[in-house]
């Protein structure tokens, strides 16, 4: 979330196109709670419209700058935290939410496995799995994940650092299918540091799925 203008213009983006459900793959909130509560930039996220429910998970920034504090803002401003949780929706579908790859090293607990995630799902239904950052793409595909959702990785946000993401993930932007999974990592609608991207630009995604 960056100031009140760009807040209401995403939640705007959003809304127009008239969504059924919103997925938010972590690091909504850059680190430091305050500026979000001084500018109440919650007040506009309350504003999201989906009629089958507003979803988000924890990224690393979440966690650096205390998760608990800021899971508790964004319930209470309307958005679903799936915390190592799995919801179905519609009794159409699942939406799975894994906590950050980053929740061991704060808090001294490990995320759970994919695997373990979706014990209680039934794998015949479609699957959609929300993981902030997108290591380790094989753990969904062989779950029996459908669609993996991932942000954190900005496309290196600055040139030439998406070189270097490049290098690190097996995909840094954008869409591959793998196996039977597809996965979508978004370089996100925000940013870390500087409010500047070169390269590519901020993006909001839109999905259109059919289930066979």
């Amino acid at each position: 979330l960056i100031g009140p203008r760009r807040t209401a213009k995403l939640v705007d983006s959003i809304n127009a196109m008239e969504p059924d459900i919103v997925l938010l793959a972590g690091d909504i909130v850059d680190e430091d709670l305050a500026p979000v509560i001084r500018q109440n930039l919650g007040e506009s996220l309350s504003r999201l419209k989906a009629p089958l429910g507003v979803f988000g998970i924890t990224g690393n920034h979440e966690y650096i700058g205390g998760a608990e504090a800021a899971v508790k803002y964004l319930e209470a401003h309307g958005i679903s935290m799936l915390r190592d949780s799995v919801v179905k929706v519609a009794d159409a579908f699942y939406v799975a939410g894994r906590e950050d790859r980053d929740k061991n090293r704060f808090s001294g607990k490990p995320r759970k496995e994919v695997k373990d995630l979706l014990l209680g799902a039934d794998l015949s239904r479609p699957v959609i799995l929300l993981d902030h950052q997108p290591f380790a793409l094989e753990k969904a595909m062989e779950s029996g994940v459908d669609l993996q959702l991932s942000g954190h990785t900005h496309h290196g946000q600055l040139w030439p650092l998406n070189f270097i993401t490049r290098a690190v993930y097996e995909v840094s932007m954008g869409y591959k299918k793998k196996g039977n999974t597809h996965f979508y990592v978004s370089p996100g609608f925000g940013g870390w540091g500087p409010p500047v991207r070169t390269g590519h630009r901020p993006e909001v995604v839109s999905i259109l799925l059919r289930f066979r």
